[in-house]
């Protein structure tokens, strides 16, 4: 989950109809839904375990009860319910712990503790560093098109490179990269990237709360166990054997013992002149055992087929996966249960399935995709957008919900980053005409557009979005649901702890649920495609293939 939404969306845009009472959303239904998937017996919807079996068993069957068609694979001419997705899946074996050597000293870092090493997914069954020198390479970015070089030709070949996350301007909130606002230069995705290019034997971010928008314990559960990604024909074009996280309080120590002021070398690296600083007298050692496999998974997929438009289709997507079983909380607690996080949107999929069914044949084609692997990394989103099953030429736009909002409703509606796109004025549009204002991303720095399902399917140029409640509470205002927000960054995200309440306040996860069926309701019975405006990065990769769009 990427937009932490603790209020209500809006209801309906003018060109919609209100929902016929035998369409009507059920939040008993939802409710039920989330607990079912949510439940220790699903054990956390880990990807390629029982939990996946489980999770798709239930997520068919649910809609084949609604009355969908099945959308999936095509087998023997007709579709399946599923589209697989083949993963690579690597895990760690054993203890794994990493040796420091700084200021004359050994030091032995634990996992989950000091550090947070991912699975290598490029070095076979075992990785071995050995007294790696390690280098500091402020924000890892090279940006040609900002004149921006942190490496300026550094050889890191054969070396561990610290770095850091978010982008240069996060600490002033001006300069280069626009600002506060995260570009996909200041990902952790980005760094491991960048990390490969260079050829680095590994790249470790420094954990710092502000500018990675979550604490410790969320790096820790999602680091330290499977580790996934899309079949690669080289691997190592997009990973280095070691990629991880420290801690910030580690990465100051090593700092100080090599002579280096850590806060000085951040400060140099938000500029265009720094230099990678090596830090002498200090190298990194690891040496542990991996299970590297293929695996399949599935994105599971229904839909209702438009009535004289059929090959004209909206999508509405949410993952149903989250991070399975994983080390221990401090009650004990290994299964992360992932009920915000994204039951409830995967609730809300199938409750709008249900609802297009018993609404009258839209003109276009409605499709309800839940993908898989999105904790790992956008991977079944990922995988659809390179290997559609429909074209995504016309494919008239993406509706995208990750972690439904539990706690009441709101005054305002927001969307996961500010994007330049039509979509965005419907959503505007639809909360003006229920009295409600539109409240920009209220954190761009956690990068959250780049965070969701809607992401992948932008980048190939299709209008994408992922959009819920803003902050500001009916009872409570903006206190009240910041609070809220930052409660649940804070206590259970990415957390065992994120499990069904029955406290739950579903009214505003009823009015969410309802925008999210009339903006597709809109757009499955308009002649019109929504459209990137001008200047933004994806409006040229969407405009390739114009001609195709009647």
């Amino acid at each position: 989950m990427k937009k932490l939404l603790p209020g209500a969306a809006v209801a309906c845009i003018l060109a919609s109809p209100s929902l016929a009472a035998d369409a009507a959303i059920d939040v008993g239904r939802i409710a039920r839904d989330i607990q079912v998937l949510s439940s220790d017996e699903f054990e956390g919807r880990g990807p390629a375990t029982a939990g996946e079996k489980k999770t798709v068993a239930y997520l068919i069957e649910q809609m084949k009860n609604a009355g969908l068609e099945p959308g999936g694979d095509l087998k023997g001419g007709t579709r399946a319910w599923t589209q697989d997705v083949p993963l690579s899946r690597s895990v760690t074996k054993g203890a794994v712990t990493a040796t420091v050597r700084a200021g004359g000293e050994t030091q032995t870092w634990t996992q989950g503790e000091q550090i947070a090493i991912r699975a290598s997914q490029v070095s076979g069954n075992r990785l071995t560093i050995k007294d790696a020198p390690v280098v500091f390479v402020g924000y890892g970015v090279t940006a040609p098109e900002r004149n921006w070089d942190d490496f300026k030709g550094y050889d890191l070949k054969g070396k561990v490179a610290l770095v850091l996350v978010n982008d240069p301007d996060f600490e002033t909130g001006q300069g280069d990269f626009g600002g506060k606002a995260m570009t996909y230069y200041g990902r952790w995705t980005y760094k491991f990237e960048e990390a490969a290019r260079q050829g680095a034997v590994g790249f470790l971010v420094i954990h710092e709360t502000a500018p990675a928008s979550y604490g410790w314990a969320t790096v820790k559960n999602s680091n330290t166990n499977e580790i996934f990604d899309v079949i690669r024909k080289n691997p190592r074009e997009a990973h280095a054997p070691l990629e991880g996280w420290i801690q910030r309080d580690n990465a100051v120590d090593l700092f100080r013992k090599a002579g280096l002021d850590f806060e000085a070398a951040k400060k140099q690296a938000q500029t265009r002149a720094f230099r990678p600083l090596e830090l002498k007298g200090v190298t990194f050692s690891t040496d542990h055992a991996i299970d590297a496999q293929t695996v399949v998974s599935k994105n599971v997929v229904g839909m209702v087929r438009g009535k004289s438009r059929p090959n004209e289709r909206v999508f509405y997507t949410g993952h149903w996966d989250h991070e399975g079983i994983s080390l221990p909380d401090a009650k004990g607690d290994r299964i992360y249960n992932g009920a915000v996080d994204n039951a409830s949107g995967t609730a809300a999929l199938l409750e709008l399935g249900r609802a297009f069914v018993k609404s009258p044949r839209p003109e276009r084609s409605v499709v309800f995709l839940a993908v898989t692997a999105e904790e790992k990394g956008l991977l079944g989103s990922e995988y659809y957008a390179s290997n559609p099953l429909y074209p995504l030429a016309t494919t008239v736009g993406v509706l995208n919900m990750d972690g439904m909002n539990v706690v009441g409703p709101t005054k305002d509606v927001s969307m996961s980053g500010d994007a330049p796109l039509t979509l965005r004025d419907d959503l505007i549009a639809a909360a003006k005409t229920k009295g409600l204002y539109f409240s920009p991303d209220t954190r761009p720095e956690a990068g959250s557009f780049y965070r969701s399902d809607h992401f992948p399917f932008a980048k190939k140029g299709v209008p994408a979005i992922s959009f819920g409640a803003g902050d500001d509470l009916v009872k409570g205002g903006k206190t009240a649901g910041e609070a809220a927000a930052a409660a649940y960054i804070r206590d259970r995200y990415h957390q065992a702890a994120d499990e069904y309440d029955p406290n739950w306040d579903f009214t505003g996860f009823k009015q969410e649920v309802e925008l999210f069926y009339d903006l597709g309701w809109k757009l499955a019975n308009s002649r019109t495609w929504p459209e990137w405006k001008p200047g933004a990065e994806f409006k040229a990769e969407r405009d390739k293939t114009r001609a195709q769009r009647k």
